[in-house]
């Protein structure tokens, strides 16, 4: 099982500084090179730590799940806004204008940070990013209810390896981001979901035993249920977003791969807005 003290989510001791994500979304690799391999993604207004620079890139640790690796530092500030709402629809166009028919400046994903600094009719003015239109914005405070029908939204989503944003996902960045949308933080890997997060389901191989936002895990993988028999999860076997019968995932990964090593259940209500043991 994993510590909390894993490599990765450690960064070297010593003074950090503060960074914002300025880009639409901040990729997040092993190394500092642009062809090394996606570990993760920051979303536009989240923050990041920085311990060194170098060639460009920033090494980074993400605030909110701990997890490090190397970010182009054109995609990031020093000067950092308080952030007052997010995106909560899958997907947002940000405008150069207060008005539909001005070039879009960015595409903003579902959980996008933004700093609301002004308003012309229906249209937000988020810093950094562009006009938003009211209706793909909510309080930072608004929390959805069901996680399952936040995962749901990313169905077709393509897979990407290190994903986690409505253009690409995967397998954990999926989980993250629909337990996040309703007040719920998980680590970014599904090792460290399956030890810190929820509680064991024992039975879960029993008929009727799962239900509706239950976490069923692989070595390496998750998905998430949708009722006692489906899983929805982003997987390379259809390279997307997918639901499909659990018996079937089952016997498929089975072939190639292993058997489900458990699932576990985490309870939105006692969970929700508190810090998790494992980001202390």
């Amino acid at each position: 099982m994993p510590e909390f003290d894993d490599k990765r989510l450690k960064l070297p001791e010593g003074e950090l500084e503060t960074c914002q994500v300025t880009a639409a979304v901040a990729n997040i690799y092993e190394g500092p090179d642009p062809a090394a391999r996606l570990s993760t993604q920051a979303l536009h207004g989240e923050f990041v730590y920085v311990d060194q620079r170098r060639d460009g890139f920033a090494r980074v640790q993400c605030q909110r799940d701990r997890y490090v690796g190397w970010a182009l530092l054109d995609g990031l500030s020093e000067t950092v806004f308080e952030p007052s709402h997010k995106i909560c629809s899958r997907l947002a166009h940000a405008y150069s204008n207060p008005d539909l028919k001005s070039p879009p400046k960015a595409l903003l994903s579902l959980g996008a940070r933004l700093t609301i600094s002004g308003r012309e009719g229906d249209w937000l003015h988020a810093d950094r990013a562009g006009w938003v239109h009211k209706r793909h914005v909510a309080a930072l405070t608004d929390m959805e209810s069901d996680p399952a029908a936040i995962a749901e939204r990313f169905l077709g989503t393509p897979y990407l390896w290190g994903g986690r944003q409505s253009v690409g996902m995967d397998c954990t960045g999926l989980t993250q981001q629909a337990y996040e949308a309703v007040g719920v933080l998980l680590p970014r890997d599904s090792d460290m979901q399956y030890a810190w997060t929820g509680r064991d389901i024992t039975e879960w191989r029993e008929p009727g035993a799962l239900r509706r936002g239950d976490l069923v895990f692989w070595k390496g993988h998750v998905g998430i249920m949708t009722d006692a028999e489906h899983i929805l999860h982003a997987n390379a076997w259809h390279m997307a977003v997918a639901v499909e019968p659990l018996k079937g995932a089952i016997t498929r990964i089975a072939n190639y791969y292993a058997e489900p090593i458990g699932a576990r259940r985490i309870d939105v209500s006692s969970e929700r807005r508190t810090e998790p043991a494992w980001k202390a």
